[in-house]
């Protein structure tokens, strides 16, 4: 047990701030240092899909930091045929919907829209549109959006 002193308010805000536990067999799983852009504002301040949003991006980075050149970021879907969807954008309408832009295996243009209370998404590679091109990786691409203010 910790002899640190804790005032109320520090209480209140460390009940406040979001928090994450993973564990790994793999030491380079670990997921990396929480971004201020998830810790900017009180959980209690977002709306169910703003704060599904922000750790479905952090999530994405990543597995994307996971992955080899010869691969990209998708997502499978349970139950049903609906089959994968390439993860090329992803944005959420407040207060619960949650919206995945990309295309499928066959190229098709693609998007998902789900309720925060529907959420399941299984992260998946798959191997390069063009493979002499480099990997897209969104991510990095939703990260920044999110630290410019435009998520």
């Amino acid at each position: 047990m910790s002899d640190m002193i804790v005032t109320s308010a520090e209480a209140m805000e460390a009940e406040a701030l979001p928090k994450r536990h993973e564990a790994h067999c793999k030491p380079q799983n670990k997921a990396g240092e929480m971004p201020s852009t998830v810790t900017h504002k009180p959980v209690a301040q977002k709306s169910p899909a703003e704060w599904a949003h922000e750790r479905l991006i952090l999530y994405i980075q990543n597995f994307e930091e996971q992955l080899d050149n010869e691969h990209e970021v998708a997502m499978g879907f349970t139950g049903g045929d609906a089959g994968v969807l390439r993860i090329e954008g992803m944005g959420f309408f407040d207060p619960d919907m949650v919206t995945f832009y990309g295309s499928d295996a066959s190229g098709a243009k693609t998007q998902l829209v789900q309720h925060v209370s529907q959420l399941n998404v299984m992260l998946r590679a798959l191997p390069k549109e063009v493979p002499a091109a480099a990997p897209n990786r969104i991510g990095f691409r939703l990260a920044k959006a999110l630290e410019e203010g435009e998520a």
